[in-house]
């Protein structure tokens, strides 16, 4: 049996191009709705707005959820998780009759391997996950997993390659490919065999840095370099006066240099900690000194324009020891994308520690589980926002030390975050003086040579994923920072950059297979990234790996044993982009079927991470969302002690609800970048001075200033001005989703997209979306279709006065099913 809710009012959002329209101006109205007859009223049933000040109330006070109440409170918690099944006849009838354009649906299993929703004509208009949820199998399961993570401890092995077979079960469609994915699959086992063969595993083969760099041992200090092209080399540095006579290393047969240095005659090390180093080499481009490539720590010093490596070796009690345990990884991921250096309300380098003690709380009050932290790695050139790394394995020093980074993660793992290093593989800074580039005086170091080894658009270099010695240095780079540092996964940027040998410049992705598996393809990065996520998952199974891939690779989160590449969520890159295409257009020629295509076009079983906006989109020369919306008006209209106007009314009301509706169609996971949640104004421009071309040409710079690469948080914070409103529901965005866990629900259903009304509606969990997009039209005593029957009440409400809204929705009322 399928139902329908009536009497449900969805206030408009004012337009931009009707200004004099009759009725109200002012913010649209976004109702959520819960269906309840699956959960104990007890535990989930929100309170009302009015009779507590708590989180919940506060939360149930800006949210609408319809619960339909169970009559009887005595059944069990198994027997109310259990839900009517829904087949896909009662599905196709699950739409709104009252409705002038009836959208009629057909579950389909897509040959392609996406799960689709197909209209009655055949298009593609979403995607489905499944209609009906075997609960009580389900509250079963998920007691028992919870049970066994809990109670067993799981030795932590690098599992072996698996038949690679089962991708052709999930995509039929694939098996036209088989002979590029079986070659890819066959390569992939047969460096595995060798490196069990000739490493001892890839779980020895990835602690290269227990044997590359500065080894401390009782007797002496080991160093050792793999430099092949180098005809000399000699460690200098503050220890030997620089002297390159002192300290001559040899080189073996594998191109590995080496040098021991015995402790002093009081037992103290030859190399004081702190003290700066270098490996200089006599090389085919000449004499040069370079930073060691495993380096743990280098610094700029004061008026010097090259960097120095650090010998990093604290004394025990200055040592920062980890005192609270990783968190599990939760079923749902909520990120807030950060940047430590750019994370103070004030002009200036932020620390670790300010990170630490002022950003952290916010995050966990926010509701966000995890935190993704960029520029950790080493980087010369902090206007690269982190992404021209020049020393792997060493944190940047301009925040801190490591040991204060260390404390940093340990402080979010005791509120509960998780804390995600965007990591950089796919390429690194062309910088000779401080980076690998001609680490050894050659061009294919631990590159390709030639144009091959060059990104033309980034500026950078690109690494050799079929060197032995670049694949140790990589995985053990992966390693490291989840060893030492404890950091709990990894976003890995510029994979796409790194599967194609085009980097997918200047190319356009439209699903063909054929894009994915040809000439095109770099087999040997697609294979160093199975091997890394294989070394993640395999030592650290509570690990999250993220992959930002904007071409939509079939198998790409696909586990490495079914023969896919091994992450757990691909980034959604195009749903940035569509927002910023759809606001560059006039309200009414916003489609709310490619809205809704663009959200869930995905690979069944291939979870994704949704994101409105990150930091791409606030970066100068590009525009956040709250920009795009209101512009210059954001100067002058963000007080509340002076009247708003349309555009503001407008943008804060678009701005709410294209975040809700991404984080509720968009994927599995949830992506914010620090500021965007309350609609940080302006743009994202790092320090730079001007910059001089060779052909002359000068680009302007800022100064030198600090002004524009900061966050502030005194804006959301501020009571009297309306961004606070927009963080307030971005709050209380997060809050719903933990509560309900709607991004990870089974039950995925989407039963109206009317182009007329321009109103999109659907369920996911046990909660009903209604999106009210229309520029003009305010609606009441509107049907929608529902699975479940029973009584709903809202939980969130985009119009709350909690969030800048005007309240036209009553959060009392009760809303009641009917048959049809």
């Amino acid at each position: 049996m399928v139902y329908t809710i009536s009497g449900i009012r969805f206030p408009v959002f004012p337009s931009l191009h009707n200004l004099s329209f009759r009725g109200d101006r002012r913010t649209a109205s976004l109702p959520v709705f819960l269906r309840n007859n699956s959960f104990s009223r007890k535990t989930l049933a929100v309170k009302s707005s009015h009779d507590s000040d708590s989180l919940s109330s506060a939360i149930a006070e800006s949210d609408k959820v319809l619960i339909p109440q169970d009559q009887d409170n005595s059944a069990s918690l198994t027997d109310q998780l259990e839900t009517p099944d829904i087949t896909s006849e009662d599905a196709q009838n699950l739409e709104d009759l009252t409705m002038e354009d009836e959208d009629k649906y057909n579950i389909s299993e897509a040959a392609s391997g996406y799960r689709q929703i197909e209209d009655g004509q055949g298009s593609v208009v979403s995607s489905l996950v499944d209609v009906s949820i075997p609960a009580k199998k389900m509250s079963v399961s998920v007691g028992r997993k919870a049970k066994i993570v809990s109670d067993e401890v799981k030795p932590k092995i690098i599992p072996p390659p698996g038949a690679g077979q089962k991708i052709y079960e999930i995509d039929p469609s694939l098996l036209a490919h088989r002979e590029h994915l079986d070659f890819r699959y066959g390569q992939y086992k047969r460096l595995r065999y060798e490196i069990d063969k000739h490493e001892g595993g890839l779980d020895t083969f990835s602690r290269g840095y227990e044997k590359f760099g500065f080894q401390r041992s009782a007797t002496g200090i080991t160093y050792r370099e793999w430099a092949p092209g180098a005809k000399s080399a000699a460690l200098i540095g503050d220890f030997n006066n620089w002297n390159p006579n002192a300290d001559v290393m040899t080189k073996n047969e594998f191109g590995v240099w080496e040098i021991f240095l015995p402790n002093n005659v009081d037992g103290s090390p030859p190399i004081p900690h702190g003290s700066r180093v270098k490996i200089r080499m006599d090389t085919p481009s000449g004499i040069k000194d370079s930073i060691p490539a495993w380096i743990k720590f280098s610094v700029q010093a004061p008026g010097e324009i090259p960097y120095s490596g650090i010998y990093y070796d604290p004394p025990e009690e200055e040592k920062y020891v980890f005192k609270h345990p990783l968190p599990k990884r939760p079923k749902s991921l909520r990120i807030y994308e950060s940047h430590i250096g750019m994370s103070s309300p004030e002009p200036k380098i932020n620390t670790y520690v300010n990170f630490r003690d002022d950003v952290l709380p916010r995050i966990k009050r926010l509701g966000y589980n995890a935190v993704q932290i960029m520029a950790i790695q080493e980087h010369s050139y902090y206007a690269s926002f982190g992404y021209h790394v020049t020393n792997f394995f060493a944190p940047s020093s301009r925040f801190g030390t490591p040991e204060e980074l260390k404390s940093l993660i340990d402080r979010a793992h005791e509120l509960g975050l998780l804390v995600l290093m965007d990591i950089v593989h796919s390429h690194a800074s062309n910088n000779t003086l401080d980076g690998l580039n001609m680490f050894d005086g050659t061009d294919g170091h631990y590159f390709h040579p030639g144009s091959r080894g060059y990104h033309w658009m980034w500026d950078s270099r690109l690494f050799n994923y079929g060197s032995w010695e670049v694949l140790r240095y990589l995985l053990s780079n992966s390693r490291w920072w989840l060893d030492e540092y404890k950091f709990d996964g990894f976003r890995f940027d510029g994979v796409t950059s790194m599967m194609y040998t085009h980097h997918g410049l200047e190319v356009a992705f439209t699903g063909n297979y054929n894009e994915y598996f040809g000439f095109a393809t770099d087999v040997d990065a697609v294979i160093y990234l199975m091997l890394t996520n294989d070394v993640i998952h395999g030592l650290f199974p509570e690990a999250v790996t993220i992959g930002e891939d904007v071409s939509g690779m079939p198998t790409f989160c696909l586990p490495t044993q079914d023969g896919g590449v091994g992450f757990d969520y691909r980034l959604h890159m195009a749903i940035a982009d569509k927002w910023i295409e759809i606001l560059k257009k006039n309200d009414e020629d916003w489609k709310m079927g490619d809205i809704v295509h663009t959200l869930t076009n995905r690979r069944w079983l291939e979870k994704c991470v949704a994101y409105a906006e990150s930091h791409d989109q606030a970066l100068v020369g590009d525009k956040t969302i709250a920009f795009w919306l209101m512009d210059k008006d954001m100067y002058d209209f963000m007080a509340l002690d002076r009247p708003s106007t349309p555009i503001i009314d407008r943008g804060i009301a678009l701005h709410k609800m294209i975040r809700l509706i991404t984080m509720g169609l968009g994927g599995e996971g949830y992506l914010n970048f620090m500021g965007n949640e309350f609609g940080h104004p302006e743009w994202i421009d790092f320090p730079r001075g001007d910059q001089h071309l060779p052909t002359g040409v000068i680009v302007p710079g800022n100064n030198n200033s600090f002004d524009k690469c900061r966050r502030r948080f005194d804006l959301g914070d501020a009571d009297y001005l309306r961004y606070r409103g927009m963080q307030e529901f971005d709050q209380a965005m997060q809050h719903l989703e933990e509560k309900f866990g709607f991004m990870t629900a089974e039950h995925q259903y989407i039963s109206r997209k009317n182009e007329g009304d321009k109103i999109i509606v659907f369920e996911r969990g046990n909660l009903i979306f209604v999106f009210n997009f229309h520029w003009n039209n305010s609606y009441s005593d509107y049907r929608v279709g529902c699975s479940t029957p029973g009584k709903y009440k809202i939980v969130l409400d985009s119009d709350d006065a909690l969030f800048g809204g005007f309240s036209r929705l009553n959060h009392t009322a009760e809303y009641f099913t009917s048959e049809g």
